[in-house]
């Protein structure tokens, strides 16, 4: 079983799960991960070089999902569009580009980590899920958890993940930190803005990115 594997900030919670997921369910032995930006995992799961993974949302609208996603209820800090007066996509990305051109928002999109780091020093952007809630009242999902088979095992992950409360050990914090050049303070602060679970309001704004999505 290969897992999908997107090493931004926002699913440090769910990886740290997994680890302990599938070492005390047996399936260590078995899950490989292939990791990448959201964009080649995209590509990684479409040809099935992947078996599940976090898809854009933008891509994942035609494959099986279980209701975990990469949710931001208002603003997410980390998809964000430094402004300017021409557009430039972020090739990590898939539906934030999309979005900033629902938006009509001119500039560079920018996503994960490096957007973070970008708030955080606090340049000028523009929150693209808060203005989506601004204008449309509703959460914007970036990304679901799709898979190609074995419901039954991804289901399982769905109701274990949503009923534990994940605490981050210090040394991945740490490491985390190290990587991104973030504090450790800041990345468990971000994370009070990521949620998971795709809720009656978040398959509304999902909803309504889909629809709005044939437009532009």
């Amino acid at each position: 079983m290969v897992f999908g594997k997107i090493e931004y900030l926002n699913l440090l919670p769910f990886h740290i799960f997994m680890k302990r997921f599938t070492k005390s369910n047996q399936q260590n032995m078995s899950m490989n991960y292939k990791k990448g930006v959201p964009a080649k995992i995209n590509r990684e799961f479409l040809y099935r070089r992947v078996d599940a993974a976090f898809i854009s949302s933008i891509g994942a609208k035609k494959h099986k999902h279980i209701n975990l996603g990469i949710i931001a209820k208002k603003e997410v800090l980390s998809v964000l569009v430094v402004p300017s007066k021409t557009k430039q996509i972020d090739r990590e990305s898939a539906s934030s580009n999309v979005l900033a051109n629902i938006l009509d928002i001119k500039g560079r999109v920018l996503i994960g980590d490096k957007a973070l780091k970008h708030y955080l020093d606090d340049k000028p952007h523009i929150d693209l899920a808060k203005e989506w809630n601004r204008r449309y009242k509703t959460p914007f999902v970036f990304a679901l958890l799709c898979y190609h088979k074995d419901k039954r095992f991804y289901k399982k992950i769905e109701k274990n993940f949503l009923h534990k409360k994940i605490k981050i050990p210090q040394y991945m914090l740490y490491q985390a930190s190290k990587r991104t050049g973030i504090q450790k303070k800041e990345i468990l602060n971000y994370l009070k803005y990521i949620s998971y679970k795709l809720d009656a309001k978040a398959l509304r704004g999902l909803k309504a990115f889909y629809t709005k999505s044939k437009l532009v």
